[in-house]
């Protein structure tokens, strides 16, 4: 599969989850609709609502998460180093130069976002630019701008928000009362089951499509990334410092977690990440090739 598959897969994905979570936000106006015996009004909210969301998440998202994630934005005099680096990867792959952003934590992370390469941001830590030798932050860098070029940034952009909007009417749904009126219609357990699954499988599956999507792209820009400047040993040792650190973020967020390099926090349990070892492993295996 060539660049341009992988593009034209990922502005067909990102349809498909915009329709998928539209359909989820949907769903549960209508199971509140026939509770309330509202006449339609929570579904044409539901509506509006997921029309709203979509449209945030798209032509948002990315301030969203780099404001969550504490992420500053900088120009060529703050870091001529940092500045002329990222310049001369994208000369190299006929990208246009994002908007690039240092968030303060000494762990090793970066991250990219936005809906597409004329519209994207790139973010660093200052973990990473202290820590990382040259060739091991360009190796960073180029897996960071493989994300944009490959518009991996929209799809993983828009899951923030709209993972973020199933959680709250998951979360509405457990707080509203179902009792009184509701429980004398006719069929008004069928709904109340049928509102207990939405609550309790919607982030779930929200959540699987958010691992899901990160862990494919993860190996894809690691393997982009080694191509865009020639050395997968950069990147590889780059990989090596942040698992032999395993420092965590300051202020890790669910959310944004499958956006950076690494996983952020602690633990293992449905890492939006693959391992870190395979991870190497492919990019020593390109490096001897």
């Amino acid at each position: 599969m060539t660049t341009y598959d992988f593009i034209a897969a990922n502005k067909r994905r990102t349809v498909v989850l915009i329709a998928v979570f539209s359909a989820i936000v949907l769903a549960f106006g209508w199971v509140i609709d026939r509770y309330e015996g509202s006449g339609g009004t929570f579904l044409l909210f539901a509506a509006v609502y997921s029309v709203i969301s979509a449209l945030i998440s798209y032509y948002a998202g990315d301030k969203v998460a780099l404001v969550v994630s504490g992420a500053k934005r900088i120009t060529q005099t703050d870091n001529p180093y940092l500045y002329r680096m990222v310049e001369n990867l994208c000369i190299s792959q006929g990208l246009p130069t994002p908007k690039i952003h240092v968030i303060d934590d000494p762990a090793i992370n970066a991250f990219a976002t936005g809906r597409d390469p004329q519209h994207a941001s790139i973010a660093v830590t200052t973990g990473a630019l202290t820590k990382l030798q040259n060739e091991e932050l360009e190796g960073v860098l180029a897996h960071e701008l493989s994300h944009i070029q490959n518009y991996d940034i929209r799809v993983m952009t828009i899951v923030i928000v709209l993972v973020g909007i199933v959680s709250l009417l998951a979360n509405l749904m457990f707080r509203i009362n179902f009792g009184g009126k509701r429980e004398r219609d006719n069929g008004g357990g069928v709904f109340l089951i049928v509102g207990l699954v939405l609550m309790i499988l919607a982030p779930i599956v929200a959540h699987l499509i958010q691992l899901a999507i990160s862990r494919r792209r993860e190996y894809l820009a690691d393997a982009s990334g080694a191509l865009m400047t020639r050395f997968p040993e950069g990147l590889a040792n780059a990989l090596r410092k942040i698992e032999r650190e395993a420092l965590p973020m300051h202020n890790p967020s669910a959310a944004t977690a499958h956006l950076f390099i690494a996983k952020p926090f602690s633990g293992s349990l449905l890492s939006t990440h693959p391992p870190i070892a395979d991870r190497i492993a492919k990019l020593e295996l390109m490096a001897h090739a």
